[in-house]
């Protein structure tokens, strides 16, 4: 052990007590001991708890061993106890380890107390260390569940914002700006967004977003959105960064790793209502076996540290177990989503890392980011804005789309910039229209994810037949995790729900058009 072993001590005898302790310093065992001689002792030393080890002597005055071993165990089941006596037999220490002791070490044989006090801290410390791995697993698995579900209520979800933000769009298309009923359909559109924007941080944490990775310097990342933070925080919050200048580089998404910096800066300024000092910090690290693989599920090497510390309230164990979870908060009603950390980890997971956190009641936290070093150089990312093009078209699509109001609403889009729809529910009908049609079929419109068929079958069966016809695959999932889930092949051509009417017409020209 690191720290020193805090020993409670049961013996009436100042002799005896100083002699064991002796024997334990003389080996090397760095102890810090409370020594008792009464039942009343006792029971209040147990009471303050904090030891790591009992020693007790078997026959005490008015008091024995065999008591404070049930004692002890009533409060503290698993904490090793060892009687330390000269009045024991071979029948009496029997008769102790099956009711709960760890060892026993007659007093005319200390020789044996170092090893069985070193075997006893060993045993705890590997029973600790397999219950934080179980604990980790067990949490992984849970997060890896919920992470599953977020992806399917985002998926149903963004069938519905298609249908709700499609038609708002489509008939504020029709309307004038004087209409009376364009206000009313414009705040259905905002609540179609704000969902949308839900239905983003679900997938992001359940990582099925789209990542656009590019080597980046964290010092800079942090530094470019300092302004940002400052304003966010306000004045009663101090803000200290201690970024190291030789941190090595990261491979991120730049706006979602400021997106993690910003969502935990926010989780930390609301943990000190009445101020306080946040610290940034940047650190190369080399992680070996006691955090990865235990504390973090990371493999051992180096990595880049991003820490967001505060001097708040901190959170207690069952708090800490929780704050990922998607919509768990511990604000108030209407003062979060509970969406930020669970962003957070899921941008950070996504990213080949891990997140780490330590907090106790009334003493801060602090959020420790490890992500994998790599050698190359930062480079900016290029953007290319694509030239506008025409939206309206004269070509015949075959709509295959299993939710009616979706359906409903790409064919009326379709229709409105010209196209000719051939609408199907599934894909068996799907592939009796592509069989059946006369005319010449352009461009196939499916979801990717139906009972029954999956749009990438109805793809395969269809191409054959019709060498002409290109493929617009369309999911509420986006574009990695049907790729990742071996549905569809990487740069398909894919348009991810919720979208607009006008989003929809340009991708279909970009199909189209090559």
């Amino acid at each position: 052990m690191t720290q020193p072993l805090r020993v409670l001590h049961l013996e009436d005898d100042p002799h005896d007590a100083e002699l064991v302790q002796a024997t334990l310093a003389a080996e090397g065992l760095a102890c810090q001991v409370v020594r008792v001689d009464t039942r009343a002792e006792f029971v209040e030393a147990l009471e303050r708890g904090g030891y790591d080890l009992i020693l007790a002597d078997y026959v005490l005055p008015a008091f024995d061993g065999m008591t404070a071993l049930t004692l002890a165990q009533e409060k503290f089941p698993h904490l090793p106890f060892l009687f330390v006596s000269g009045g024991m037999g071979e029948d009496m220490a029997i008769e102790a380890c099956t009711h709960g002791a760890t060892d026993y070490v007659l007093k005319q044989n200390l020789s044996r107390l170092v090893p069985a006090v070193r075997r006893v801290v060993r045993e705890v410390e590997e029973r600790t260390t397999r219950k934080r791995v179980e604990e980790q697993l067990r949490q992984s698995q849970k997060m890896e569940a919920v992470g599953r579900l977020a992806g399917g209520i985002a998926h149903d979800f963004n069938n519905l914002l298609t249908i709700m933000m499609g038609y708002s769009e489509l008939l504020l298309k029709r309307l004038g700006p004087d209409d009376p009923l364009r206000g009313a359909i414009e705040q259905i559109k905002k609540a179609g967004d704000r969902g949308a924007a839900l239905a983003r941080q679900l997938l992001i944490f359940s990582r099925q977003q789209i990542l656009q990775l590019q080597v980046l310097d964290l010092n800079a990342v942090v530094t470019g959105i300092n302004p940002m933070l400052q304003r966010v925080i306000g004045e009663d919050t101090h803000l200290v960064t201690a970024l190291d200048p030789a941190v090595d580089r990261v491979k991120a998404d730049p706006g979602q790793l400021e997106q993690v910096v910003m969502n935990l800066v926010v989780n930390a300024r609301d943990a000190m209502p009445q101020g306080g000092t946040l610290t940034i910090e940047t650190a190369n690290v080399e992680l070996g076996e006691p955090h990865a693989g235990q504390l973090l599920a990371l493999q051992p090497g180096p990595y880049a540290m991003l820490a967001v510390s505060d001097t708040g309230c901190g959170m207690d164990a069952e708090t800490q177990a929780r704050i990922f979870e998607p919509f768990f908060t511990t604000k108030g009603a209407g003062k979060g989503t509970g969406l930020g950390l669970s962003t957070v980890y899921g941008i950070v997971k996504q990213s080949g890392g891990d997140i780490w956190v330590y907090s106790e009641p009334g003493r801060g936290a602090t959020f420790k980011i490890y992500l994998p070093r790599v050698k190359e150089d930062a480079r900016p990312l290029q953007l290319t804005v694509a030239p506008a093009r025409p939206l309206m078209g004269t070509e015949t699509v075959l709509l295959v789309e299993d939710e009616p109001g979706v359906r409903a609403f790409v064919r009326d889009t379709l229709g409105l910039f010209g196209y000719t729809v051939l609408e199907a529910r599934h894909g068996i009908e799907a592939l009796m229209i592509g069989t059946r049609h006369a005319g010449p079929i352009h461009l196939l419109i499916t979801d990717v994810v139906m009972p029954q068929m999956d749009g990438r079958e109805i793809a395969d069966r269809l191409g054959p037949l019709r060498s002409e016809m290109k493929v617009l695959y369309m999911s509420g999932y986006t574009d990695d995790a049907v790729v990742s889930h071996g549905v569809l092949e990487a740069g398909t051509a894919f348009l991810q729900k919720p979208f607009t009417p006008d989003a929809l017409a340009r991708k279909i020209r970009d199909v189209l058009d090559g």
